[in-house]
């Protein structure tokens, strides 16, 4: 786990890059850096570990295990962290959604495939496939049909 003066000097950068890239939680309206300090959801947030000397696992706890923005805030954040590489020490930030989401296998397929995107060709701009097309594993039906 990343503690002390490690953590709070990586989550003032996720502050600036956040807002910076504008990854806000638009059900509270604000830089989704402050979900960390927000005092009503003590558990929800960005936990962060280092995997490596190069890699940091970042892992969102959402404030339910409904979220819906928990797959776009994900999505931003390491687009955020990994767009702007040049100003943290990792060369990959790895995010996942905490298992308590209902979309989380789903959402962590789609974050792994962005992370293999980024270490072969360097960007974010890549948009990940639907994992499955089927509402059970929180894919989008196939060519906009309503799943049901």
């Amino acid at each position: 786990m990343l503690e002390g003066d490690a953590h709070l000097a990586f989550h003032r950068l996720t502050r600036d890059l956040f807002e910076e890239r504008g990854v806000y939680d638009m059900t509270f309206g604000y830089n989704l850096a402050r979900l960390d300090l927000d005092g009503r959801h003590p558990d929800a947030g960005y936990r962060y570990a280092e995997e490596s000397s190069t890699v940091l696992r970042a892992e969102f706890t959402p404030t339910t295990p409904f979220c819906p923005q928990s797959n776009t805030l994900t999505k931003g954040s390491f687009r955020a962290w990994n767009g702007l590489v040049d100003r943290h020490e990792y060369d990959l930030v790895r995010v996942r959604v905490h298992p308590m989401h209902h979309e989380s296998e789903a959402t962590n397929e789609q974050l792994a495939w962005l992370a293999e995107r980024f270490r072969e060709t360097g960007s974010v701009t890549h948009v990940p496939p639907d994992v499955d097309g089927s509402p059970e594993r929180g894919g989008r039906a196939s060519r906009g049909d309503a799943p049901f």
